[in-house]
């Protein structure tokens, strides 16, 4: 039997396998820390003097093209989800404990 938990999208809640919630949870990690790097390198562009939109976009497309980038965001998705999730798990049964 696969256990499920509730995901929450845009107010609507949906079952599903707990692996496939932290799977989506790390790649929306992965998701926001691009868009941020993307505001980071175009406005770094755009604060240097080269204000073409495009050079600020080819220079993030060949960031996230380099496997190291890759590998280290992906690492740091994964580590932070588990992390988070070791920690609620302790903290219930510290809760639990305490009554």
């Amino acid at each position: 039997m696969v256990e499920t938990t509730l995901l929450v999208v845009a107010g609507k809640a949906f079952r599903v396998p707990r692996l496939l919630k932290r799977m989506l949870q790390i790649l929306g990690a992965l998701a926001l820390t691009a868009a941020v790097q993307l505001a980071v390198i175009v406005g770094s562009g755009l604060l240097l003097g080269r204000p073409s939109l495009q050079a600020g976009m080819n220079a993030w497309l060949a960031f996230l093209k380099r496997p190291d980038i890759l590998a280290t965001m992906a690492l740091t998705a994964i580590v932070t989800v588990t992390f988070v999730y070791w920690q609620r798990r302790q903290e219930r049964r510290a809760g639990s404990g305490a009554g």
